[in-house]
């Protein structure tokens, strides 16, 4: 099981101590490093940065939004950014929700949501294969536009910069079941947002056609890349308080009351009355409480926290499944170095 630094999204500003963490976990060993967004920073941009930094490192988008860029505008930013980073790069995509593709990007969010992905993706091998003129008769990315308010003379045409590599990773965040199948069909790893080890039954039937190797991509073995907060610390539920905090804001906001993928995935993993709770509590505008209502022991399963020898024993818990990857969100260098030491 490889390591991987996950650095998500600004807040505010940038984080002083990304770029640190960035060049500590490329010493470290770690093999890759991720940014993503939601609506403030993009993942690029950061990412670039980061690259201009490093010289082995791999590169990943974790993730970034199919609704904030066309997929041609997604596959100019991958194949730009791998080509000035000598091929590192990763490029992990995402729908988002509705609340979000409707409220800040402004455009409806897709009645078919796996449909939408599926074309994006095929868009995206078209421009990076390079063999020809990018065309797709697609319901939602049609290459090239034929609506009725267009000019109707839309040419097709192929990237003029050869992408470095044909193969660049596409890795998918999808979370309902229908769309993990489909992830492990069409893309060449998969970024769960919760993942417990000991509740893999849950994507089971998911993962049941897993394949061991990707056909056309070198056979690379197809990634499963979940990211989890890691800190070593001495009190337990005071280490947990920020996976709380994400989660308070993730099932309780990242979404409409009766519409949150966040939340439905929470259910499906055995806590439903909690995230029903979670959300009743956020919406009525008690946020604190809300991270309260979150359960220990779910924090606890999608986490790493805790002293050294506790985090040493779990970490065993992640090797058995199917993880290849875990991408860690550590406040410091010594939990990165620790999970380093921990994983030889």
């Amino acid at each position: 099981m490889r390591l991987g630094l996950a650095l998500g999204y600004w807040g505010r500003g940038p984080n002083p101590a990304h770029l640190d963490l960035a060049v500590e976990a490329e010493r470290l060993g770690y093999d890759s490093v991720w940014t993503a967004e939601a609506w403030g920073s993009d993942a690029f941009t950061p990412l670039t940065w980061i690259a201009a930094h490093t010289s082995r490192i791999r590169l990943g988008t974790a993730i970034a939004q199919m609704a904030a860029r066309t997929p041609t505008a997604t596959a100019m930013h991958a194949l730009t950014l791998d080509h000035l980073s000598g091929g590192r790069m990763l490029l992990g995509l995402g729908l988002s929700g509705p609340q979000v593709v409707e409220g800040w990007y402004g455009r409806p969010f897709p009645s078919s949501p796996l449909t939408a992905t599926r074309e994006y993706v095929e868009v995206i091998r078209q421009v990076l294969r390079r063999e020809s003129p990018v065309e797709l008769d697609g319901r939602f990315h049609a290459h090239p536009y034929r609506g009725a308010d267009g000019s109707g003379i839309g040419k097709p045409l192929k990237p003029i910069t050869h992408p470095l590599r044909a193969d660049l990773p596409v890795l998918l965040g999808a979370e309902g079941p229908k769309n993990i199948a489909q992830t492990t069909r069409i893309a060449d790893g998969w970024l769960p947002l919760y993942w417990s080890p000991m509740r893999a039954d849950v994507y089971e039937a998911s993962l049941a056609d897993l394949p061991e190797t990707r056909e056309g991509t070198s056979n690379r073995p197809f990634m499963v890349a979940p990211m989890a907060r890691a800190q070593v610390c001495d009190d337990v539920a005071e280490g947990l308080l920020p996976v709380k905090a994400m989660l308070g804001l993730y099932i309780g906001g990242m979404g409409h009351a009766a519409r949150n993928f966040h939340a439905d995935l929470m259910a499906r993993m055995g806590f439903e009355s909690e995230a029903r709770r979670i959300q009743e509590l956020f919406l009525a505008g008690r946020k604190e409480d809300a991270v309260l209502a979150v359960p220990d022991a779910f924090a606890d399963e999608i986490s790493l926290v805790g002293p050294r020898e506790r985090i040493a024993e779990r970490l065993e818990l992640w090797r058995k499944g199917p993880v290849t990857d875990l991408l860690v969100t550590a406040p410091d260098p010594y939990t990165l170095r620790t999970l380093a030491e921990l994983n030889t």
